[in-house]
């Protein structure tokens, strides 16, 4: 590791510097690989792991610079690829989450606005993943659409798998692999509004956990403000509308877009839901220990989910937080 990084900083550098850099190289590599295996091996708490993936590669781009910490997601990659035994749609969704943080960190330089950077960096890594589906597509001479089709129908195998192991009754299995067709045929055709929602959760989730670390450490974090105050633009109010109303019109195409765009928008009503959460517990000082119970009751329990989604939607005509309008 250590001629890996002399070559990057050149001979002339001091030897306990190339060695500190190698060590911070070493750990980004090995916390790296730590959360793959555990999303992989661990289905239940690796899907909440898979979450924090872009963040060492964050943390060590915004620590190391560019050149260097390219080191960790490229050696990550390397030994992924030879672990799979070649290239695969989950090794393309963990390649994706790697470029993901070392995109956030080249977007926190540009000191852009919270909007623009999520904006920016879901919609690389949107760009990215498309064009890596159908690279995968050629290579593997099998059609996105079928490719797709068997990727959910192997996960809902595995799903299945999961319930029998978890002492699901035996009826309740029966009935589940009795709908997998139908499952699998909705699925399909939300499949972009999921992979939108997804990599929206992830941007948000590492931005936030990394304001904190990064401060800590003293490094750069951009100045986005108090982000319990942040809310959507008002015109996307119309457009949920709008998508809504798709739904209610006839062709089978024109629902297929009105349920994706209500998907990805209820997604973000949902982010503004969650900062006006955040603002009250602030506001009423609520104990650390008794905000992360609410908020893993959020993240479990549908019904609160739904009704966090409604404080941002309603959020633009009862103006919760009080926000002055400019």
């Amino acid at each position: 590791m250590d001629k890996i990084v002399a070559r990057f900083y050149g001979e002339n550098v001091p030897q306990t510097f190339t060695r500190e850099i190698s060590r911070d190289v070493l750990t980004g590599v090995v916390i790296t690989m730590a959360i793959i295996t555990v999303s992989v091996y661990m289905p239940i708490i690796g899907f909440f792991c898979s979450l924090l993936l872009p963040l060492p590669v964050l943390f060590y781009r915004s620590k190391l610079g560019r050149k260097t910490s390219l080191i960790i997601p490229g050696a990550a990659m390397t030994i992924l690829v030879v672990l799979a035994g070649g290239i695969s749609i989950d090794v393309v969704f963990f390649l994706e989450m790697l470029f993901l943080g070392f995109l956030l960190s080249e977007l926190f330089e540009m000191n852009l606005s919270v909007e623009k950077t999520v904006l920016y960096a879901c919609g690389g890594v949107l760009l990215t993943s498309a064009v890596g589906l159908v690279l995968y597509s050629n290579i593997s001479t099998i059609g996105i659409y079928s490719l797709v089709s068997a990727y959910i129908a192997q996960n809902l195998e595995m799903t299945v798998a999961l319930y029998r192991g978890m002492g699901a009754s035996e009826e309740f299995i029966h009935k589940f692999s009795a709908s997998l067709d139908q499952i699998q045929y909705g699925l399909i055709r939300i499949i972009p509004a999921m992979i939108t929602a997804s990599f929206l959760v992830v941007t948000w989730s590492n931005l936030l956990m990394a304001r904190p670390l990064l401060k800590r450490r003293g490094l750069f974090f951009p100045a986005f403000g108090a982000l319990n105050l942040w809310k959507a633009p008002d015109y996307l109010v119309g457009v949920l509308i709008g998508c809504g109303g798709l739904l209610m019109l006839p062709g089978s195409m024109l629902k297929i877009i009105g349920i994706n765009g209500l998907l990805v928008l209820l997604m973000i009503y949902f982010f503004q839901g969650i900062a006006i959460v955040s603002f009250f517990f602030e506001k009423k000082q609520f104990p650390r220990m008794l905000r992360i119970f609410f908020y893993s009751l959020i993240a479990i329990q549908q019904i609160i989910l739904l009704v966090v989604i409604g404080l941002g939607v309603f959020d633009m005509w009862l103006n919760f937080r009080k926000i002055k309008s400019e």
